[in-house]
């Protein structure tokens, strides 16, 4: 069992990728010595209402008071649950996470919704309940995640020990939120009983403070990351969880700026890994969770400095910024690759303040566009306190900043190598990817594209089921989802492509003013696949979208087939035209019917992170070639 739960524990994030460029931004910005003499002491830099200051909290509350009181007095009765030993264990019996994560979330939610409201009317009627809450979380164990628990403590279960304390994203939230939960509300919480708040402090303390410090081998630290170590979003989630720990509770000037300086050192790894195009190859699902907070960790180290701490102007970061925006491409849907989304990515509060640090008009009129089209919520962001705060504090100039959807005929990333291509008279949106298959969340997929008309869909990237241990694990592949079969894609000589770093894209090329993208798949099939050359050519015109697959073959064991997603079902009653309704419009794709037989095959959705965006299922266009070639041509072109 202990060996099958290493396995398990071992990270996809944590395997190997691309070349780290050596920038060490934060750490150029500021030694050890430098940061001890720019660091504000005793918390003066937190500019926001003390709990006493009535009318800060009025006015920073001022169009959200009665909803933001609302939610806390809904959690007024609740009843904390107890998520049990068995809870956790069932992550090691089935891979089911939800039955531990489910009534832990809804705790946190309850708390935060509490905590909020408490500093919004500030009459202590919610402070018991608090008391209540807080008390429940100092009771428990670990404030880890069952799925993250096995992989970095030295018993390997994912029921949690005592005897160490796990950093992860969860505990992380929830030390960053009890910090200011102590810094606001400490002195009501006393008038309880001052256990509450000296058991809070210790418990911040022994789970993050301390283990932070004391420990260097938590993955997602990164301090011995070489050349092809992965470094994703884990890396500037849990340093800003960390930092806002250090910078609210620790007040000795010389274990502050010691705690600080570490985390810059760890932070400058996840910039180091980042592409220089500013791309994000986790997608928009995760944009929030990897640039958005590698920008929560520069805002609070420029807040706690005076500014002094800051890389706001250095071009990279505003790029990291950009994706965002250039990656929308309409009516809530984004391009998707890998485990992203097809919708979501970003909050607009986060997305203004980000682009205001930076510069960035694109960003912050994007960020006015989404408010205006009601997504998403405008101020709460649950567990995450600061962002709720940061969201609230930004309202007034978001709701005054102008909206705009910049659209661009292209965007190219050539390090990550992202394309997207836009056809305004025609409808068209086209994105295609290159890159390698082992991507942070990756799935088998260079080389693979998505298509829609109008913002609507019409060959589509499915994104990720509910994650159990089969999605991070030696298991992941077995996921339908993972597999290149399930991507706009060819199966060649009955091979789909394999994982691993060497699996990757060759012989890149955009072509801007001819709207071209094509690359080499060839080394991103196994071996035995015996391909010599597999180049595939995507062209965007005015009339719609050429694809072209120009092949050479060792040897032909197995026809090949050329794979299509599509949310509607393709019509194939015509030979050599498949036909999608696409929201009204008749969108076609021709093939030669001498060369291929079609197959439509349906596939259900009954994981709900799936069925929530495509609905109950999608399908799959299989094109078969009827017979084995070693050299050939397969052209399809898709129009209205």
């Amino acid at each position: 069992m202990k060996k099958i739960l290493l396995l398990l524990s071992i990270s996809i994030w944590a395997l190997s990728a691309s070349a780290h460029e050596y920038r060490n931004l934060l750490q150029k910005k500021a030694n050890l010595s430098e940061l001890k003499k720019s660091l504000v002491p005793n918390q003066k830099w937190v500019y926001y209402p003390a709990y006493e200051d009535r009318e800060g909290w009025d006015k920073l509350t001022a169009n959200n008071k009665e909803e933001i009181i609302s939610k806390g007095e809904a959690a007024l009765d609740y009843s904390w649950q107890v998520i049990k030993a068995s809870d956790y264990i069932e992550f090691e019996r089935s891979g089911a996470r939800r039955i531990m994560e489910d009534p832990f979330g809804e705790n946190n939610i309850a708390l935060s919704n509490l905590v909020l409201a408490e500093l919004c009317e500030g009459k202590g009627r919610f402070i018991d309940q608090i008391v209540n809450g807080v008390w429940y979380n100092c009771e428990m164990t670990s404030w880890a995640l069952s799925a993250h628990i096995a992989g970095a403590q030295a018993v390997k279960t994912s029921l949690p020990s005592y005897k160490e304390q796990v950093i992860d994203l969860t505990s992380g939230d929830l030390g960053a939120f009890f910090a200011w939960t102590y810094y606001f509300l400490k002195d009501e919480m006393d008038k309880v009983n001052p256990l509450v708040s000296e058991r809070l402090l210790q418990n911040i303390q022994e789970r993050i403070m301390d283990p932070y410090m004391e420990r260097s081998n938590f993955w997602w630290q990164a301090f011995d990351a070489k050349p092809n170590t992965m470094v994703n979003n884990w890396n500037p989630w849990c340093n800003a969880s960390v930092l806002t720990c250090f910078l609210l509770l620790e007040n000795n000037p010389e274990k502050l700026a010691e705690a600080v300086f570490r985390s810059m050192t760890s932070v400058d790894k996840f910039i180091n890994y980042y592409h220089s195009d500013g791309a994000c190859e986790e997608g928009p699902s995760y944009w929030g969770h990897a640039a958005g907070k590698m920008f929560d960790y520069l805002q609070l180290l420029h807040s706690s400095s005076n500014g002094k701490v800051s890389i706001f102007d250095e071009p990279l970061i505003k790029k990291m910024g950009e994706y965002i925006s250039k990656s929308y491409i309409g009516d809530g849907w984004v391009v998707n690759f890998a485990d992203a989304s097809a919708k979501g990515g970003g909050s607009a509060g986060l997305i203004y303040r980000y682009g205001k640090a930076v510069g960035s008009s694109e960003m912050q009129t994007f960020a006015a566009y989404l408010r205006q089209q009601g997504y998403p919520q405008p101020y709460s962001e649950g567990r995450d306190l600061y962002r709720s705060m940061e969201n609230l504090y930004c309202q007034d100039a978001l709701a005054e900043e102008k909206s705009l959807l910049s659209i661009s005929d292209y965007t190219w990333y050539p390090e990550t190598e992202f394309c997207y291509m836009r056809q305004q008279s025609s409808g068209f949106f086209f994105a295609a990817k290159g890159g390698f298959n082992n991507e942070s969340h990756n799935h088998n997929d260079v080389g693979s594209f998505i298509l829609y008309h109008n913002n609507f869909p019409v060959f589509i990237e499915a994104g990720v089921g509910t994650y159990t241990r089969q999605t991070f694990s030696a298991e992941r592949y077995s996921i339908w989802t993972m597999q290149s079969n399930y991507h706009n894609l060819p199966l060649i000589n009955g091979f789909a492509q394999s994982f691993g770093s060497k699996y990757r894209s060759a012989d890149v090329v955009f072509d801007a003013k001819k709207s071209i993208f094509s690359l080499n798949l060839a080394k991103a099939y196994p071996e035995e696949a015996g391909i010599v050359y597999w180049k595939r050519s995507y062209q965007l015109k005015n009339e719609g979208l050429s694809i072209e697959d120009d092949f050479k073959l060792k040897h032909a064991k197995e026809n090949n087939q050329i794979n299509f997603l599509s949310q509607q079902k393709p019509d194939i009653a015509k030979a050599g035209t498949i036909v999608i309704d696409v929201d009204g419009t008749k969108i076609k794709m021709t093939y030669d019917k001498s060369l291929f037989e079609p197959l439509v095959e349906k596939i259900d959705l009954p994981d709900k992170r799936l069925s929530r965006v495509w609905g109950d299922n999608i399908y799959r266009l299989s094109l078969r070639a009827k017979k084995g070639e070693l050299i050939g041509k397969y052209k399809f072109f898709i129009s209205k």
